[in-house]
């Protein structure tokens, strides 16, 4: 869940001036601060009231009967609306950006291009599961339309893939009656 709402957000601070890359310096691999600078980069958001709609698009797992299907579209397809404070929004998503990574977790591609995003992140897991999710998608500060597509080992099932799309639109100012 983690990542989907890292994508989430990272569409949504978009419209950056552009980049050719994370990597800035060569070595091959992008570092916690090379994708924070990319994120520096982005345009921050504006503070307000969002509506945050992820939908499940494919779900394939070797062996999953129809019912188990359907189960993990109910979960995984919601919507729900939150409040970005001021002091959030002038934040930008460097920090979160930052922290994306860890042992497990670590980009391949990071690249930001004119409200654009192209990015891959690579898991994995204690027991040898591995994991790849793209990111790919476009923003703007008051919204965003992110696919991300994780394919890999589903622990107990084997290969399998799974499609979901990640919407976000500023819908006014913030409801002092919903909490984020």
């Amino acid at each position: 869940m983690r990542m989907i709402f890292l994508a989430g957000a990272a569409a949504l601070s978009l419209s950056a001036c552009g980049s050719d890359g994370a990597d800035a310096d060569g070595d091959g691999t992008i570092s916690n601060e090379e994708v924070a600078e990319a994120a520096r980069d982005m345009v921050k958001p504006l503070a307000g009231q969002y509506r945050a709609t992820t939908e499940l698009v494919s779900f394939e797992a070797p062996g999953a009967p129809p019912e188990a299907v359907e189960m993990m579209r109910g979960a995984m397809s919601r919507s729900f609306e939150y409040c970005m404070s001021q002091e959030d929004a002038d934040k930008g998503f460097e920090e979160m950006a930052r922290e994306s990574q860890d042992d497990s977790c670590k980009f391949e591609k990071f690249d930001v291009d004119g409200g654009s995003i192209d990015a891959v992140m690579a898991c994995s897991g204690g027991s040898g599961e591995e994991m790849r999710m793209t990111m790919q998608g476009n923003g703007t500060p008051t919204g965003s339309d992110m696919t991300m597509t994780m394919q890999g080992t589903i622990p107990g099932q084997g290969e399998g893939k799974m499609v979901m799309n990640t919407k976000h639109e500023r819908i006014g100012d913030c409801d002092a009656s919903v909490t984020n």
